[in-house]
């Protein structure tokens, strides 16, 4: 008997067992389709943190008064610690006072380094509505405050119109710049007509002198529905004495991204008034730090996966090897017969082992093709595109064949090795 007609026979009696076999797929399916759905949805996720993060290149970094905190559950002894470490640190160098505007345009006068471009910013109000007399935005456009140097740091570019002159920044007059988002809302005809017109941010009037091109968004983030104003109009109308500003810092040259920070924390220590033996109360983010600690946060889900899938797959190796060895002794007569006719132990063995791969890569199939159409929904409501994971579809494939291989082997040997005499007698 060749190969061919192994494989067919076991074909034969997978198909004639529909119900047994198809409980024994689903079972191996689920822990594929656990393992991939998610990898999926984190490729996903990831490819989306890294379009938001994008918008500051990799040579550009801010400095803010307090450091994020960015954490999805995991915490860490060594994490607590550092955090205990921190509060002391904080209590002594008073971290939790504000970056005021006369401390960031201090950094600004001072850091002269090569080639570097600094932008002060402050942040506005959150899900406001902004409105003309015949149309009006959902109640989540964001307010930034920048200057000249805003756009070019955090990757805008003008559609249509200018920008902020030093002297409109200066004054804070009611001038702004619309992303393409609040621009289709407001001009949905056209949105160059945006420019020049009066809309209402908050209900306060602001003159249009410029529309954003689309830079794409994401779920983290959505880029095109924004104002943006200068930092001293925020300052002026939307500010409270807890903003902060911020400061964001582009080196021309990436190599040198370590010397600027260090001549960065050199400038602005005097500044926030700090003796030699204070720590920072200050810190410095590199413009994909965030991103890093995100992606860092799914590393940690993708490896639950991994071991619930693990789990599970143990789960449907023992299942599929117990129905081999109900198979077995259900053709037990079957068995004796061929050996009658000459199957040796070899092709006994091997019919039994194609039956269990097979039956394990049916598993694999329906896992994988469910857990990437599933896992894609989350591609669709993060904006990205079409993600298949291929080194895992990969190694799906490779384990539910080793699984269907060590599942079946016992039954196959345990076939192969049945005598054809007592095989023929049996009942």
């Amino acid at each position: 008997m060749t190969y061919r007609d192994s494989l067919a026979l076991s074909w034969k009696n997978i198909a004639g067992n529909k119900l047994r076999t198809s409980i024994t797929v689903i079972i191996i399916a689920l822990g594929i389709f656990a393992l991939i759905l998610i990898i999926t949805a984190i490729k996903a996720a990831s490819n989306s943190l890294t379009s938001s993060f994008s918008t500051m290149g990799a040579n550009a970094f801010s400095i803010r008064f307090k450091e994020r905190t960015l954490n999805f559950g995991h915490r860490s002894k060594s994490t607590a610690q550092k955090t205990s470490k921190k509060s002391l640190q904080e209590k002594k160098s008073n971290l939790s006072i504000p970056i005021s505007l006369e401390e960031a345009k201090a950094f600004n006068n001072r850091f002269e380094f090569p080639g570097a471009k600094v932008s002060i910013a402050l942040r506005g109000p959150a899900g406001i509505v902004v409105n003309t007399n015949q149309y009006k935005t959902n109640p989540d456009v964001n307010v930034y405050g920048g200057d000249e140097n805003y756009l070019d740091l955090n990757g805008y570019k003008i559609a249509y119109g200018r920008n902020f002159t030093s002297s409109e920044v200066q004054s804070g007059v009611n001038l702004c710049m619309i992303g393409s988002g609040v621009a289709s809302k407001l001009f949905p005809e056209n949105n160059a007509k945006a420019i020049d017109a009066l809309v209402r941010v908050d209900h306060i009037p602001y003159k249009v002198i410029a529309v954003l091109e689309d830079k794409g968004s994401s779920a983290f983030f959505n880029t095109s529905r924004i104002i943006i104003t200068s930092y001293n109009n925020v300052r002026r109308i939307f500010a409270t004495q807890n903003n902060t500003y911020n400061i964001a810092v582009q080196v021309h040259d990436l190599k040198k991204m370590d010397l600027a920070i260090g001549e960065a924390t050199a400038v602005f220590r005097p500044i926030r008034k700090l003796t030699i033996k204070e720590s920072d109360n200050f810190y410095i983010d590199k413009s994909d730090s965030i991103a890093e600690s995100l992606l860092t946060n799914l590393g940690f889900l993708e490896k639950g996966t991994i071991g619930i899938a693990f789990i599970t797959l143990i789960g449907a190796a023992i299942g599929l090897m117990n129905i081999m060895l109900v198979a077995v002794n259900e053709r037990t007569k079957e068995i004796g017969l061929a050996k009658a006719l000459g199957a040796t132990k070899a092709t006994i063995k091997t019919q039994f082992l194609f039956e269990s791969i097979i039956i394990s890569l049916m598993g694999a199939v329906a896992g994988i093709l469910s857990g990437i159409l599933l896992g894609n929904l989350v591609a669709v409501l993060l904006h990205t595109g079409f993600v298949i994971p291929w080194g895992w579809v990969i190694s799906g494939i490779f384990v539910c064949t080793l699984v269907g291989l060590l599942a079946g082997l016992y039954p196959a040997v345990k076939a192969s090795k049945l005598d054809p005499i007592v095989a023929l007698r049996y009942e």
